[in-house]
């Protein structure tokens, strides 16, 4: 297979990849709360009997999504990450994770991604809070490749699932038909010290392994991108060839994919020198663009390269 590397968003392709199994599927149903995008285009003029919009009343999408559900429907939710997910959290837990109802809740926006918009659209908390909802599976693509093939995925998988759209548009890193169903991918073999990430943030691991090279690490990359339910056994694999854990998420550390790991690999009682890092347990009221605020939190590139090459000489 062929690596193809060009930039795209990971939410149009999973619209775009969802169009033609919702033509040949009349009970799938994308619900929106007062949310465009161009991708849905195609929705509203081919597929209107299958798309609703419920205007911005985000936690009465739920509600509608969990009775279509009930009624044969396989619906689609999309709305802004923390719109979608914290305040609709009641609904998701007993509309749709009590009665393990296959609907699929869409965030556009994961982390910081509405940088200048401030804490009312930082997605910072919404990994925790949603791995703390019994059956609920969480996704965070990393590249267009990804996002299309997630459509069908979740598609096809019963009870509960969210997906957190990043705004930004990546480069691709996985070549064209990979198989995504075991939520964690080893995308770059290494010794000593392991970068694990999910999101944009792979994209800044990947930068920061190259650099590692110069100082003569040969750090490994490992994508995260279904944080819950994590496979295990998948994840001890690979770690077994590591004496060093790195997370980096553009989330809070408390209930994040670091201490989700350090639970993990507590419970099976191995042991791993571990650095989490993570945004500051605050909310960030500056503004100057994503970039500054990966400044402000240490999250750059340059600040990353600098916490692991401590961390890997330590």
């Amino acid at each position: 297979m062929t690596k193809t590397t060009f930039k795209r968003g990971t939410r149009d392709s999973f619209f775009e990849a969802l169009f033609p199994i919702a033509k040949g599927d009349r009970n799938v149903v994308l619900v929106t709360a007062d949310c465009g995008a161009p991708s849905l285009d195609q929705y509203r003029t081919h597929l209107s009997n299958q798309y609703i919009t419920v205007g911005i009343a985000e936690q009465n999408m739920i509600a509608v999504a969990a009775g279509l559900a009930l009624a044969g429907k396989k619906p689609f939710c999309y709305a802004i990450a923390p719109f979608a997910s914290l305040r609709c959290y009641e609904q998701i837990k007993v509309d749709l994770c009590s009665m393990h109802l296959p609907v699929t809740v869409l965030g556009v926006g994961a982390g910081l991604s509405y940088d200048i918009m401030g804490p009312t659209h930082h997605t910072t908390e919404d990994i925790s809070i949603m791995r703390a909802l019994p059956g609920m599976q969480i996704y965070t693509p990393s590249d267009s490749i990804m996002g299309a093939a997630l459509a069908e995925l979740v598609y096809k998988t019963p009870g509960p699932k969210y997906v957190r759209f990043d705004r930004e548009v990546f480069l691709s890193i996985y070549p064209e038909q990979t198989d995504f169903s075991s939520g964690i991918s080893h995308l770059r073999e290494g010794r000593g010290v392991c970068l694990i990430a999910s999101g944009i943030m792979v994209h800044s691991a990947l930068r920061v392994a190259d650099a590692l090279k110069s100082d003569g690490v040969k750090a490994g990359v490992v994508d995260l991108y279904r944080p819950a339910p994590i496979d295990t056994d998948a994840l001890i694999k690979i770690l077994s060839g590591y004496e060093k854990v790195v997370t980096i998420e553009e989330h809070f550390l408390i209930g994040g994919i670091g201490e989700a790991i350090r639970v993990l690999l507590s419970e099976r009682n191995i042991s791993k020198h571990i650095l989490n890092l993570g945004l500051p347990h605050k909310y960030l009221f500056e503004y100057g663009g994503r970039k500054n605020l990966h400044e402000l939190a240490e999250l750059d590139d340059s600040n990353l390269l600098r916490r692991i090459q401590s961390f890997a000489k330590s």
